[in-house]
């Protein structure tokens, strides 16, 4: 029986090879062997080859059963999902179809939902465990440590030898390679799987070309049979589509990939804020920070999707080669020639562009640092009138950056521009060569535009080459800036109790503890005092390990909670900020807020415990941020409570009341090891231990009556408290003898945001009406923001870009139309006729194409640049010139998000994006031109095809908006959350919370990650679906020509057929183009909304009745003031009527919320009148420019503040003063030995927030600051509460002394600060309670005389 078979085989083989039956038959059929062996034993074959690899596939997965169809699960799920509601909302690719997958339309039902009503959080899909924060930061966290560990440089890891002081971002010394090699360990397999998908797509792409070459022949041939034509047609379309399917997964593979990466990024930025030490974070800024996780990472990701192009292009390149030299013989080799050329030229502007690129990432975080340094400090800039000094810096450093940018645009122009014109080069120096070596030579159809097609996939290497060069240089330059970061030195945590010995630390510019023996018994309760410097501050630092320990040991035993100088508090509500991560306890929440004295301000809050505060406690006063910070502490019932002056910020009855009720012998801490940081001597007879601290060193330590019998520095320090109050005393019997001009000041309002005064609910609601002003998201973006940046960029910038491109496509229009001519050219006797006059012609269309490539690109960048100049100026404007009540209600997240990420996207993307949008614009249009052209019958596709490709972008265009927006309103938070982790790293240590905040973190990314991952999926619908449209048009316009075979020329076939395969890469790259556009365009809309925001007042104004030395004598008069935060809000003040003479000295008292903040708000217009008027020297305040104003009235803040920037900056900012009055002011302030001896005198720079400084120190140059300004209304609010009391007693003296020309305000919590003031001004519920001079006051045992009685002075 198998010999019959056998015998069989050669007759049956040789009906196999009989072309007459199928390819050269008009009916083609298989032959009898093929049906008979290959339809017949080749299924049979494949099974049994399958079958072992099969079986050890269900051994590896234990499954020995039969799997279900895809199909049949598909069906299952429908069906059950139409009876089961699941609470859940997960991707439905997992159970999407092979087609809908390769197709991706699995998306379509979000599409169709997004395009019938708003999206919303809720709509969007649950993210994939493989997709989530804790998964894949675990794993690139332990890659990156692993890493770390075996290539990390030496000199970095911190210690003596580190200089954490240099600048942060030096690529040199970032371990780059350690984290590359993370990255690729947790994300490498994925990557090359898209790799793979890439190389299968460039089959196809090359089988495209090929199959072109034997539709041409086909065409060329006239006796061919007609299904030749259709077979070619149908596999032009079939391996286009093949080509989209396979690059499609490839995009769709790295752009997933790319979230995956910034999820990392984002969570081994913010892990590493939660461990970076005090000398590390003095070298970053929150900018800086948001630049690496917004910036930075949008580099990384896109060099995962350019990364392939460094390498596959050059083989794109080969290949070309290849064919072409099976086209053209050694003609091709020519080529190379120019290749070879033009590349090193290439580089070298890359190389060159790369230098641009750098400087201007630096000058991106100069900027983004002071930005966000005058953002977080905006009330002192308006307090001052600094806002417009800032905004020229700011506008400076803006030049700077856009001018390398320009250099570095103009560069990728000529880098884009070359690579062009290097495929026409290319293409001219092969058919010049051609032709002229062999008149024999003859360019027909085939040759021409088979060679077209090579050189186009040629031109397309070219063009993806530049762009990966670029996205890998820009990746490892954001990759070091990374590194470098991620690589500094990390706090050393290995403490835990109560017992420290011989212990050394070092801080920059301030005294630090120094070989400190210390021991504190358990539940005792010790003070520690000492003069401003003497490291009070930095041994609670120590103790909680946040300095760098030099030598000995330190053991702390249980738990700790930490209540910082500075409060620091969450943007959360009253509840969640004492809680802090704790179970509720209602009966312990209660005691812990009778204790901290903050039941009188919840019951004034609507929302009482569950009142939300706004970011950084802007909406509350210093008071109530420091006791929320105590309630805090007291709440966590830990062991040990470390306590930096929490009393310094409250008054005298709320202080004792504090003190009794929670620190103190009898208070909720009672049994607690408290170690608390205080001038406020009254309570020292009430400690175990005292620690007296001169200079870093502990000078004594002992008990209350122990130091006073040694007669040592404890002694002088309540000496010099003791002077303090008979100075105060004496002040009182001579005052009246004294002249109101000798009279002594205290300390006085800072003036506070205007909020401040206001209850939380009234901010609440401001809050919800400024929300109100920004426009909803959820439909396309409006032609007014499309308008917005042209109009920035100018009509006659735009006018000659059109004008570039439409020359730039005319020219390829007419070089193709002419190639087509020359390949119809007769050929007579061997040879065609006009060679060198076709070749002249097109070499002269070549370069005006050229021209015109340069010209249109280099003009939209430049209009780039232009728009951003002026976008940015007017957004900076529109910024600060809003009012505090603005910034009061949003959260700096939103403004840092728009001044870094949408500020990129308009310096970079919409550029880039319009450049190809226009580009590829006018390519289709070409495109269509030349098929309509070939084959008039084409239009009866074109329109119908156009028509579905409009549905596909609107349905798109609408959808994808929405996400992308989601997108960008859940990457502020996350940058919110970043900037308030920053500002309180060494809270969240002392307390142990490091892995909630880190989970909090997790799920803000994560929630980010839910809308980014859709978006990539509507990229990726879209991009298929429209390629496949092109396809169809590319089967159209062949089918037509194989119709009109007679009639048409192998030429102008060539031509529309080779020109139709380019409209699939077009439309893609056009739709992508145009899409990304829409979403880039919104960063215009989210800049453009603040311009509809409520402004201030102008900052100057034509006053002809203000003398040049306005005002001269200080005179402050209220007439039926009132003042109210919004229209339909209560009155914050009340018809205050009052008058103070000029150089009058007035101390202003009242309890928490009774509207002295307001009332200095007033003073310098934070907020406007509601009614009535203040007249200072007899002017009228509401007539003169706010500038003119706020720099007449100097203002010390009870917060010192300091800017990142030289301590002479900080100290003349308008750089008004010479150096020998600042050396002055600083000799009056006692600050000039301090300056002397710092490594840089006054060139000395200050940490963002003078965090290199103790408070002190800070408030000490902010009283120097306020003697150059030469004001003639002096304001003060608290100015020495973080002094020790010979040092404020001094203070006190310059002051009295220096400002005794001037009016003196005084906001004061405590009562003897102001006793020595010409007059008291009291103030309950907004209104003026009383007003006399202390004596009359007390003498009337009124409210004043109970405020002086509850601090013992009565």
């Amino acid at each position: 029986e198998g010999g019959s078979h056998l015998a069989a085989f050669p007759g049956c083989c040789g009906d196999g090879t009989d072309r007459n039956q199928t390819w050269d038959s008009d009916a083609p059929r298989f032959t009898s062997c093929f049906q008979n062996i290959v339809l017949l034993w080749f299924p049979c074959l494949y099974l049994w080859l399958a079958f072992p690899f099969y079986l050890l596939y269900l051994q590896k997965h234990s499954r020995g059963y039969i799997r279900m169809s895809a199909i049949f699960k598909t069906k299952m799920t429908w069906t059950l999902s139409s009876f089961l509601d699941l609470s859940q909302n997960p991707c439905p690719e997992a159970t999407a179809s092979f087609p809908s997958k390769i197709t991706f339309w699995w998306f379509f039902r979000l599409l169709w939902k997004g395009y019938k009503q708003p999206l919303t959080t809720e709509d969007l899909w649950s993210l994939a465990e493989e997709n989530s924060s804790e998964e894949i930061v675990a794993k690139v966290g332990a890659a990156w440590r692993k890493n770390r560990e075996s290539s990390f440089l030496p000199g970095r890891r911190g210690g003596p030898g580190a200089d954490e002081t240099t600048s942060l971002f030096q690529p040199e010394y970032g371990p780059s390679k350690a984290l590359l090699k993370a990255f690729w360990s947790a994300f490498g397999t994925s990557f090359l799987v898209g790799t793979l998908s890439l190389a299968i797509a460039d089959v196809f792409l090359f089988l495209i070309p090929e199959t072109l070459s034997f539709f041409l022949e086909f065409i060329a041939d006239p006796e061919a049979p007609r299904w030749k034509g259709y077979l070619f047609a149908a596999l032009l379309f079939s391996l286009g589509c093949l080509q989209t399917v396979f690059e499609q997964q490839y995009m769709y593979r790295c752009l997933v990939l790319g979230v995956r990466l910034r999820t990392a990024v984002s969570g081994l930025v913010y892990r590493k804020i939660l461990v970076m030490s005090s000398a590390a974070r003095q070298t970053t800024t929150t900018g800086e920070i948001v630049n690496l996780v917004s910036v930075d990472v949008q580099k990384l990701m896109d060099a995962i999707i350019y990364l392939n192009g460094t390498w596959l292009a050059p083989v794109r390149i080969l290949i070309c080669f290849v064919f072409l030299w099976q086209l053209l013989g050694p003609s091709a080799l020519t080529a190379i020639a120019v290749f070879l050329f033009l590349l090193p030229l290439n580089f070298v502007i890359s190389k060159k562009r790369s230098h641009f690129q750098e400087a201007q990432m630096k000058y991106k975080d100069d900027r983004a640092k002071l930005t966000s340094a005058a953002l977080g400090d905006i009330k002192i800039l308006k307090l001052h009138g600094w806002e417009k000094k800032f905004m020229e810096k700011i506008l400076d450093i803006r030049s700077q950056e856009l001018q390398a940018l320009k250099k570095s645009q103009f560069l990728f122009s000529l880098s884009l521009t070359s690579f062009h014109s290097s495929t026409f080069l290319m293409t001219f120096i092969m058919f010049t060569v051609y032709t002229l070596a062999d008149a024999g030579n003859i360019l027909n159809a085939q040759k021409v535009f088979v060679s077209l097609a090579l050189v186009n996939i040629l031109d397309r290497a070219h063009s993806f080459l530049p762009f990966s060069i670029n996205a890998v240089v820009q990746a490892k330059v954001s990759m070091n800036r990374l590194a470098a970061f991620l690589a500094l030195e990390d706090l050393n945590q290995t403490t835990s109790g109560s017992d420290a010995s011989s212990r050394s630390n070092n801080w920059n510019a301030s005294f630090c503890p120094c070989r400190i023996n210390l021991t504190i018994p358990h539940g005792s309760l010790c003070a520690v005092v000492g003069p401003v410097g003497a490291g009070k501050s930095s041994l609670l630092s120590a103790l909680l390990g946040e300095l760098q320990r030099m030598e000995g040991s330190l053991r702390m035993k249980g738990t700790v909670a930490f209540v910082p100088q500075k409060p620091w508090v969450q943007g959360a509500t009253m509840e969640e900020n004492i809680t802090f991560g704790q179970r509720v306890d209602r009966n312990w929440y209660k005691r812990v807020i009778d204790a901290c004295a903050l039941q009188p301000d919840l019951d004034s809050f609507l929302a009482g415990s569950q009142t939300k505060i706004g970011e950084k406690g802007v909406n509350i006063s210093g008071g109530q941020k420091q006791r929320l910070s105590l309630a805090r502490a007291v709440y966590r019932r830990a062991d040990i409570c470390l306590l930096d002056d929490p009393l310094s910020s409250v008054d005298a009855q709320v202080g004792q009341h504090i003190f009794e009720r929670a620190i103190g012998p009898n208070g909720l801490l009672k049994n607690k090891t408290r170690i608390l940081v205080t001038s406020a001597v009254q309570f020292l007879p009430q400690m175990d231990n005292i620690i007296v601290i001169v200079n870093g060193v502990i000078s004594e330590m002992g008990t209350f009556q122990e130091l006073l019998q040694r007669q040592g520095a404890f002694a002088d320090f309540l000496k010099s408290h003791s002077a303090d109050r008979a100075e105060e005393k004496e002040g009182k019997e001579v005052k009246a003898l004294e002249s109101p001009g000798k009279r002594r000041d205290r300390r006085s309002p800072s003036c506070q945001s205007c909020v401040m005064g206001s209850s939380l609910e009234n901010v609440a609601a401001l809050r919800e009406a400024s929300c109100m002003l920004l426009p909803a998201y959820n439909q396309k973006p409006s032609a007014p923001a499309y308008l917005k940046y042209l109009r920035a960029a100018g009509g006659l910038l735009w006018a000659c870009t059109v004008l570039c491109f439409a020359w730039q496509q005319g020219a390829s229009f007419c070089r193709g139309l002419w190639l087509s001519l020359w390949a119809g050219d007769p050929v007579r006797n061997g040879t065609q006729q006009n060679t060198r006059l076709r070749l002249g012609v097109f070499f002269f269309l070549g370069l005006a194409q050229a021209a015109g490539k340069f010209g249109s690109v280099a003009a939209v960048f430049l209009a780039g640049v232009v728009a951003s100049r002026k976008l940015f100026r007017q957004f900076l404007w529109d910024v600060v010139r809003s009012p505090m009540a603005f910034f009061d209600v949003t959260p700096s997240g939103n403004l840092l998000n728009r001044f870094s990420k949408e500020t990129d996207s308009i310096d970079c993307i919409i550029p880039d994006k319009l450049k190809s949008l226009l580009g590829f614009l006018f390519n289709l249009l070409e495109i269509c031109t030349v098929i309509t052209m070939a084959t008039p019958l084409a239009v009866v596709a074109i329109i119908p095809l156009t028509a579905l490709y409009a549905v596909f972008q609107n349905f798109f265009v609408i959808t994808s908006c929405q996400l992308k927006r989601l997108e960008a309103a859940s990457r502020s938070p996350i940058y919110s959350h970043i900037s308030e982790t920053f500002q309180g790293t060494d809270v969240i240590r002392a307390y142990k919370d490091q892995q909630r905040f880190m989970a909090q973190n997790d799920f803000k990314v994560d929630r980010n990650q839910r809308a980014s991952f859709p978006a990539v999926v509507a990229d990726r619908w879209l991009a298929t679906n429209t390629e496949f449209l092109g396809n169809s048009l590319v089967l159209c316009a062949a089918l037509l020509a194989v119709a009109n075979k007679g009639h048409l020329s192998p030429g102008t076939v060539g031509f529309s057929v080779s020109w139709a395969l380019q409209i699939t890469g077009v439309l893609n790259w056009m739709i992508r183009s145009l899409a990304e556009l829409d979403n880039t365009i919104v960063s215009v809309e989210r800049m453009e909304d603040y311009s509809k925001t409520p402004k201030e007042a102008p900052w100057s104004l034509s006053s002809h009745f203000l003398h040049e030395n306005w005002p001269s004598e200080g005179a402050i008069v209220f007439r039926r003031y009132s003042l109210r935060y919004r229209p339909d809000l209560e009155l914050a003040l009340k018809s205050i009527n009052i008058k103070i003479n000029g150089r009058e000295k007035i101390g202003i008292a009242g309890r928490t919320g009774a509207g002295k903040s307001s009332l200095a708000a007033g003073i310098v217009r934070l907020v406007e009148a509601a009614e009535g008027e203040i007249l200072i020297d007899g002017v009228n305040i509401a007539h003169v420019g706010l500038h003119d104003l706020r720099r007449s009235i100097t203002v010390i803040p009870q917060d010192p503040v300091l800017f990142s920037g030289s301590l002479r900056m900080n100290l003349d900012p308008l750089d008004t003063s010479s150096d020998e009055e600042i050396w002055a002011a600083l000799e009056q302030t006692l600050l000039k030995n301090f300056v002397l001896d710092l490594p840089d005198q006054l060139a000395y720079e200050c940490s963002e927030g003078g965090l290199n400084l103790s408070v002190g120190q800070r408030q000490l140059i902010c009283l120097a600051r306020a003697l150059l300004q030469k004001a003639k209304i002096l304001v003060l609010d608290e100015a020495t509460a973080a002094m020790d009391l010979e040092t404020e007693l001094r203070v006190r003296s310059t002051v009295r002394t220096l400002f005794r020309e001037c009016t003196v305000l005084t906001i004061a919590h405590r009562v003897n600060t102001i006793m020595d003031h010409d007059r008291i001004l009291v103030i309950e519920s907004g209104q003026v309670a009383e007003f006399d001079t202390p004596e009359a006051l007390i003498a009337q045992k009124g409210l004043f005389y109970r405020m002086a009685e509850e601090s013992g002075l009565v």
